[in-house]
């Protein structure tokens, strides 16, 4: 068999397979249960690109609340926006790492267009989320942007 044959015999099995199936077996992979560890951005990356398959066009905010241990709790969606934004709000977050008993979080937000590089609002809620969690004894322990690739802010020492 030629190497054409092959590759167009590829696409027609990959072609097979739905969004909805490639999606199923990334959440299986890439799940994250309450009580477990995110051990760093690669995985906490890869942990919540599953809460952004759906959108697409539209900027999402997740934050991940995590005990004292840095244990998983829980895992939300906090703030849909617009495609180029999302806005954020720091009272909220703080309510509901007061009503979980956080102890730290990490958060993630996704851009559409793919890119990946921080806007300065990027920069700026990421600094507003950490002394407003900072000055309840809570640590910021990551922001990431979910693109193409995946932004840390914590990699790139800017927590």
């Amino acid at each position: 068999m030629n190497p054409h044959a092959k590759s167009v015999e590829a696409a027609a099995i990959v072609s097979t397979v739905s969004d909805a199936e490639i999606l199923t077996e990334y959440v299986k992979r890439f799940t994250i249960k309450g009580g477990e560890h995110i051990s760093d951005a690669k995985t906490a990356a890869n942990f919540f690109r599953c809460f952004f398959a759906d959108a697409a066009k539209n900027e999402k905010f997740v934050v991940c609340f995590l005990n004292g241990q840095h244990q998983v709790l829980t895992t939300e969606v906090m703030f849909v926006g617009s495609i180029s934004s999302s806005a954020v709000y720091p009272r909220e977050v703080i309510e509901r790492v007061i009503a979980l008993g956080a102890g730290a979080v990490m958060v993630a937000h996704n851009h559409p267009s793919g890119l990946t590089t921080p806007s300065s609002s990027d920069r700026a809620v990421t600094k507003k989320l950490q002394t407003a969690l900072a000055s309840i004894d809570v640590q910021l322990l990551d922001h990431l942007i979910i693109g193409a690739d995946h932004y840390s802010f914590s990699d790139n020492r800017l927590l």
